[in-house]
């Protein structure tokens, strides 16, 4: 009987991709969001210091913001503001609901609305939290989304290397982020 030798090295090839994908598939730690947010000390203006790039920010390019403002009804209003490419500026209206009562941690954001009714919400969680909020960090559960915010359009290299620590201790990776311009 004949046998291709590459027939042989069918199985050992096999074991070598299971190996590797295996090896890909590593868990990261979960993403954990500080014990406690006082929404009324989060409250106002926050300077984008960083950001993982996604599509609906493409167009900014300096000078992001974004300021909160607490509702009567529980929800928080949110405004975020960008410098543009052509000099404008460009903004976006929407609407936080509190997920998790306990810590206030865990929000969600809408920026779609239909007559009031909003159908698209986006997990927002505090993950980072400077303990006289000088900054935060805003993560996402899937890690697809994060934001470094400051309360001024710079932050200190201590406080930045501290942000960076916290996201790898909840698996992001520092070269996902890119510095935003003031």
């Amino acid at each position: 009987m004949v046998v291709n030798h590459h027939l042989r090295l069918l199985p050992l090839l096999f074991t070598v991709s299971l190996t590797a994908c295996a090896a890909a598939a590593v868990e990261r730690p979960a993403v954990t969001t500080v014990r406690a947010v006082d929404l009324a000390r989060y409250a106002g203006v926050w300077h984008e210091i960083a950001r993982i790039p996604n599509r609906f920010q493409r167009q900014c390019v300096r000078g992001t913001t974004a300021t909160y403002s607490l509702r009567q009804d529980g929800d928080i209003d949110v405004v975020n503001h960008c410098g543009v490419e052509d000099g404008g500026v460009d903004e976006a209206r929407g609407v936080a609901r509190i997920v998790d009562l306990m810590s206030r941690a865990k929000l969600q954001v809408s920026f779609v609305s239909f007559f009031g009714w909003r159908p698209f919400w986006g997990d927002y969680w505090v993950i980072g939290l400077d303990e006289d909020y000088r900054w935060a960090i805003v993560g996402h559960p899937d890690r697809g989304y994060g934001w470094v915010l400051a309360r001024t359009p710079t932050l200190a290299d201590d406080a930045l290397n501290e942000v960076f620590v916290i996201l790898e201790r909840n698996g992001y990776a520092r070269s996902a982020f890119e510095m935003s311009r003031p």
